[in-house]
């Protein structure tokens, strides 16, 4: 993987696939580089140079203890720039927050594509003190208890849901991922409501839901696309439970690049 050096020197570990317009994934909760394969083979065999990203705290990239927001969205800035300097960015998720979050602090982005953002509007918030518990469990070595509570709280996902992922082989891959919730809980805290800054970007902003997913996420990319001057809302039919379909969302893309 190559690497780019952020602002405060963690180093975030990122791969290229194809050629062209340079296309940067930025995945949600739990996500690596490599879950953005199939999305990545879509877009580049559409046309794209495309990034996927390895964000703080995850898979080969690095950590540092108390990061925040900022330096979250200074990480993607710092792929952009070692990408080439500009780049069209789609996030899918907290991936989609954190691209929208980014660009309004002046990263080196063309256009966005914000792929089910989970903005709630101050509706069916988590507790405030979300993430200094999920920091605590981590700190306290009980890193698959703040996976379970990030998945019950800071998702939402039913009770049920957690325990039979829990018992299952999907989980393993999870908990070494504990840390990274931590940041998607308070970023998805900090900008719950995005600010001015966020809905008065000045790059063409693309939101795209599917027809069947959760009615909060629904909710979240009408009424984000409702207040973003300009932006478009697009229903894909065939992303389905809050999972993209990688064909049609990279036919998304390349129609309005």
């Amino acid at each position: 993987m190559d690497q780019a050096i952020s602002a405060d020197g963690t180093r975030i570990a990122f791969e290229q696939v194809g050629a062209g317009p340079t296309v940067v994934i930025v995945g949600g909760a739990f996500s690596l580089a490599a879950d953005g394969n199939a999305l990545a083979s879509a877009l580049a065999e559409a046309g794209f140079r495309v990034v996927t990203i390895d964000r703080r705290g995850r898979g080969s990239s690095d950590d540092k203890r108390g990061s925040t927001p900022e330096d979250e969205a200074d990480d993607l800035a710092a792929v952009i720039e070692a990408a080439g300097g500009e780049a069209i960015v789609l996030g899918h998720s907290s991936g989609a927050v954190l691209a929208l979050y980014a660009a309004a602090r002046g990263a080196p982005i063309r256009s966005l594509f914000l792929s089910e953002p989970p903005f709630r509007f101050g509706t069916d918030e988590p507790a405030a003190d979300l993430p200094r518990r999920l920091q605590q469990l981590v700190d306290d070595g009980r890193s698959d208890e703040a996976v379970v509570t990030f998945q019950l709280e800071g998702v939402g996902l039913p009770p049920e849901m957690v325990e039979q992922i829990r018992n299952s082989d999907q989980f393993v891959p999870l908990v070494p991922l504990a840390q990274s919730t931590v940041y998607d809980a308070t970023l998805t805290a900090q900008v719950s409501t995005p600010p001015r800054e966020m809905l008065s970007v000045t790059q063409p902003v693309t939101i795209l839901r599917g027809e069947q997913t959760f009615p909060i996420l629904v909710a979240a990319a009408d009424r984000l696309a409702s207040e973003i001057d300009g932006a478009e809302l697009v229903i894909v039919p065939e992303s389905v439970m809050h999972r993209p379909d990688p064909v049609a969302t990279a036919r998304v893309v390349r129609e309005r690049v």
